[in-house]
């Protein structure tokens, strides 16, 4: 499997963002994947996912927001990150010729998917799958940035760790029972917000990236049924 770089225009004003799409032979969905706020698409975890995804047949649209292009630490406005996202959804629904798509993505590229499907529903996205919702800050338990996730009429699969700083079970569980049968909730056990594993829970963190890769592929094909 060859991974294609390409790019396309984030927003007017920020320009072109680069991108990469991984197709595999026989591929039956496509995953627009966005990246976290502290790292870019090529991150370790971005690729490793992507790697795990394409053995399951779902092909991934990888892009950077503009910020990450440029080198720049401060994320960019909500605005501007929810107009890259529906342009990367639109770049990659050229790519995928038909194939059936999700989006999501990596804690801050996964929620602020969410905002945008809030908004004004993605173009051919039957579902979102989030990598590690990111429900509050660090130490500030509270799920105000929830409070959107009502206006998602797509199926919503969530995915996180026990050890998740920025995502209180006792407060996400609450949240995704709301939301009812529009939201799955898939717990790694011992996993933090990265989806790292204590050595002492006898894992390793490619054993979690493919259950999260497995979890997110049996998710999607059943939005096809």
């Amino acid at each position: 499997m060859t991974t294609k770089e390409l790019s396309f225009q984030a927003t007017e004003s920020a320009g072109d963002v680069s991108a990469l799409w991984l197709r595999p032979r026989g591929a039956t969905a496509a995953y627009v994947l966005g990246h976290g706020a502290g790292a870019g698409m090529k991150h370790a975890f971005m690729e490793s996912i992507a790697q795990h995804l394409a053995e399951r047949k779902i092909a991934t649209f990888r892009y950077q927001f503009p910020y990450m292009e440029q080198g720049k630490k401060r994320p960019d406005s909500p605005k501007v990150v929810e107009e890259t996202i529906r342009n990367a959804v639109t770049a990659a629904s050229k790519l995928a010729k038909g194939l059936p798509m999700i989006a999501g993505g990596k804690s801050f590229g996964g929620r602020l998917t969410s905002t945008a499907q809030a908004k004004e529903p993605l173009p051919g996205v039957l579902g979102l799958a989030f990598l590690g919702f990111p429900l509050h800050a660090p130490g500030k338990p509270s799920d105000t940035r929830a409070a959107h996730l009502d206006d998602i009429r797509v199926p919503m699969l969530f995915l996180q760790g026990t050890r998740d700083s920025l995502a209180d079970l006792t407060l996400l569980e609450p949240v995704c029972k709301k939301l009812k049968k529009r939201s799955t909730l898939h717990i790694v056990d011992g996993a933090d917000h990265g989806f790292h594993v204590l050595k002492r829970t006898g894992r390793t963190d490619d054993e979690v990236l493919e259950e999260l890769a497995e979890r997110i592929s049996t998710w999607t094909l059943g939005l096809l049924e």
